[in-house]
């Protein structure tokens, strides 16, 4: 199978099966039927798509309920490293984080279940990264955890005299104040 479980319940690395010759190569980067033979039965109702340049800190960032988002994210262009945390009380890695590097030439995507706080630093020079959400957007639900909270200890591997991070996520709560309805 394509998917690789984490320590992290629900939480898993996708990586498509790759085609390649003397014309480049080809792959399903999202089949339904290779999801649900997982166990992975949501119904994706939009992708967001964003471009960035080294250094941009994006996150961390969720929907509460009703409106979470389950999100299958991956990088179209360079390489990003993407980081979740946990917010599902009662789940055993509640708080915990977990990062991958997603790239363009490793093609792997991180399928992350409603519950995680979810941001990505840009590794590279520039990055496209796209990713598949189960819900809509709604201002209303937005919530959301600070990026260099100290009790995390994320290593976004980008100095931080060269992050560029949005200035309302400067000012997010920290994990020991952050406000989510998520029931493990």
């Amino acid at each position: 199978m394509p998917f690789t479980a984490t320590d992290f319940p629900g939480l898993f690395v996708y990586e498509p099966r790759v085609f390649n010759d003397d014309r480049g190569y080809f792959f399903e980067s999202y089949n339904e039927n290779t999801f649900v033979a997982e166990g992975a039965t949501m119904k994706f109702v939009q992708d967001n798509q964003a471009r960035s340049t080294y250094g941009v800190i994006r996150g961390l960032h969720y929907q509460q309920n009703p409106t979470a988002q389950t999100k299958l994210v991956r990088a179209l262009s360079g390489s990003i490293l993407d980081v979740v945390v946990d917010l599902r009380k009662g789940s055993p890695m509640y708080g915990k984080v977990y990062s991958i590097e997603l790239s363009a030439q490793n093609k792997k995507q991180l399928l992350v279940p409603k519950g995680f706080a979810h941001g990505y630093s840009v590794l590279s020079e520039t990055a496209e990264v796209l990713y598949k959400c189960d819900a809509f957007y709604s201002k209303e639900s937005e919530g959301g955890l600070m990026y260099n909270d100290p009790k995390l200890a994320i290593d976004w591997r980008v100095p931080a005299d060269r992050a560029l991070v949005a200035d309302k996520d400067l000012v997010l709560p920290g994990i020991d104040n952050c406000i989510s309805n998520f029931i493990f």
